[in-house]
């Protein structure tokens, strides 16, 4: 996300705040004018990308909000995270250092503006509870700061009615849906866990199929962020230790297995099942079936 500020920033408008405004123009009868969107046009089936995400039931436990450090100046121009979503995401005023004056903000979820910015929440996309049970337990502490403050995806972070955000909580599209726009929120959704590689449990991915049926077909694919995974991370409540060396076609690394995001690469290459107690690799992928095994063939 590129925020917006008079000297530093570069004007821009968000995705969002496109669709909220066509929406708002759709339903006074006019037309708004918008500039063309932040990421680049690379346009994919939503369905497809869906399909692309690894399917497994969630983690669970060990989650912490204290593991996701935020808000942050990751640019280090004296803006924090939320201060850059919120000069990103208005819909108008102008931008003294890190504040917007006179500025108006209107929520993707149930559709209310504000010129109060303090009403408005910086929701994550994809909480961060989601995040560490669909496979951020196994990132580094900077990787969970990376996601947390994420303004390489316009989706990512989005400024919706504190209302709104407490009511979505931790839940995902199978718990919760917004009022407005489920279509991008679908989208969004999905973008989110693309460009983190993070799973869907399978009715996480039934509830956004059956969704998408009904929406236009395209989405924007985001590009991949950069991970670093926690070499020691064991999924939450296993007491399984590594050891040994992986089977299948190809040799193993001796580590966690860093060069697949997903056990159908892995078994691609050759490699797994990987077992518990034995294979180290084991710990980097999920079982789905806790049967000790995990990248069944």
């Amino acid at each position: 996300m590129t925020p917006a500020t008079s000297g530093r920033h570069v004007p821009i408008v968000s995705p969002i705040a496109a669709a909220l405004a066509a929406l708002v123009a759709s339903t006074l009868g006019c037309t708004v004018a918008m500039a063309p969107p932040a990421e680049a046009a690379n346009r994919q089936p939503a369905v497809k990308v869906l399909a692309s995400l690894p399917v497994s039931s969630e983690v669970g436990s060990g989650y912490s909000r204290d593991l996701f450090r935020h808000w942050i100046d990751a640019s280090g121009d004296g803006c924090d995270t939320r201060e850059e979503v919120l000069i990103t995401e208005r819909i108008s005023g102008s931008v003294l250092g890190c504040r917007v004056v006179g500025g108006r903000w209107r929520s993707l979820y149930d559709g209310a503006a504000t010129s109060n910015p303090s009403s408005f929440d910086v929701d994550h996309m994809v909480p961060l509870k989601e995040a560490w049970d669909s496979g951020a337990w196994r990132w580094s502490a900077g990787t969970r700061e990376d996601y947390a403050n994420d303004l390489g995806y316009t989706n990512s972070l989005i400024a919706v009615t504190a209302s709104s955000n407490r009511s979505k909580s931790d839940r995902d599209p199978a718990e919760w849906l917004p009022a407005f726009a489920r279509c991008s929120y679908a989208k969004y959704w999905i973008g989110v866990k693309y460009r983190w590689r993070l799973s869907v449990d399978p009715v996480e991915k039934s509830t956004l199929t059956r969704i998408l049926a009904s929406c236009p077909p395209l989405m924007v694919l985001p590009a991949l962020a950069s991970r670093v995974e926690n070499s020691g991370a064991q999924s939450p409540g296993s007491s399984a230790t590594g050891g040994g060396t992986a089977t299948g076609g190809g040799a193993s690394s001796g580590k966690l297995d860093p060069r697949f995001d997903t056990c159908g690469a892995a078994n691609a290459a050759g490699y797994g099942p990987y077992s518990r107690g034995r294979d180290p690799e084991y710990r980097w992928y999920i079982d789905r079936d806790s049967d000790g095994l995990a990248c069944e063939r």
